[in-house]
């Protein structure tokens, strides 16, 4: 039987309409979250938002929104707490990917300006647009948590996606800091996926196994990762048992960064 955790606790997911994001949607909606499911694709965000609340029974909320933008961020966060009373969780997940294979001095201008646009000011946008709510809402222990979708790109540094590694880094760097800014109402962890399954390898084992070889890295534990992977250390930060742990940066993705 799933623990109904997060009964009566709502949830915001950037990128959600795919990927860790829709699982995660679903991980959550399961343990009894309502959920605010944003993302830019609009065709995509209502069939997953139909699909989880078919499936859960909760509240789920599509929310179209380019988190790149502040003006329509901050229309998103408006709109979330007129749905719902309450964001207990953010998981800051809205991201794209670059193509394979560009070294630091061969990334154009608009490129980086895009990546850098949507991967980092995007969580930063996102973040910032519900701290002050999410402080002030009255439960106990904590008053809410951020997860932030980071990348073992940002400590592996792979010289071929050096614009989304960098980003990456700063990822990490914004939840340390959002983990020091907001204590002790509010925790902030980022996850490190490794080589998963998802859109960015355009859902492609191939293609995953190409970045692996053309990198020599070898998967300790023996397989590719997939997207439960990750869903199951979100579950837990969402969890009560996480409860002490802020600014961590954990690493799932079958130990390529040992």
């Amino acid at each position: 039987m799933v623990d109904k955790f997060l009964e009566g606790k709502g949830a915001l997911i950037t990128g959600g309409a795919s990927g860790f994001g829709r699982g995660t949607a679903y991980a959550f909606a399961e343990r009894g979250a309502d959920i605010i499911l944003v993302d830019i694709n609009e065709e995509q965000l209502e069939e997953t938002s139909k699909d989880i609340a078919q499936k859960t029974g909760r509240k789920v909320i599509p929310i179209v929104c380019d988190v790149s933008k502040s003006d329509q961020v901050d229309a998103m966060a408006k709109q979330a707490y007129q749905e719902l009373d309450n964001v207990y969780i953010l998981f800051n997940n809205a991201g794209i990917g670059v193509a394979y294979g560009k070294n630091i001095c061969r990334v154009r201008e608009e490129q980086w300006d895009h990546i850098m646009s949507v991967n980092l000011k995007g969580q930063w946008l996102v973040a910032k647009s519900i701290w002050r709510k999410m402080k002030a809402q009255k439960f106990e222990p904590l008053s809410g948590k951020i997860i932030c979708n980071a990348s073992a790109a940002g400590l592996l540094l792979i010289p071929e996606l050096p614009a989304y590694s960098i980003t990456k880094v700063g990822v990490m760097a914004l939840t340390k800091l959002l983990a020091k800014s907001l204590a002790p109402q509010i925790t902030a962890n980022a996850v490190l996926p490794g080589f998963h399954i998802t859109g960015i390898y355009m859902n492609s084992e191939e293609a995953v196994q190409t970045v692996l070889d053309d990198q020599n890295i070898k998967i300790p534990l023996g397989r590719i990762g997939t997207v439960d992977d990750v869903v199951d250390l979100l579950v837990y930060l969402a969890s009560p048992a996480s409860n002490y742990i802020t600014g961590q940066c954990i690493p799932v993705g079958g130990g390529v960064c040992i």
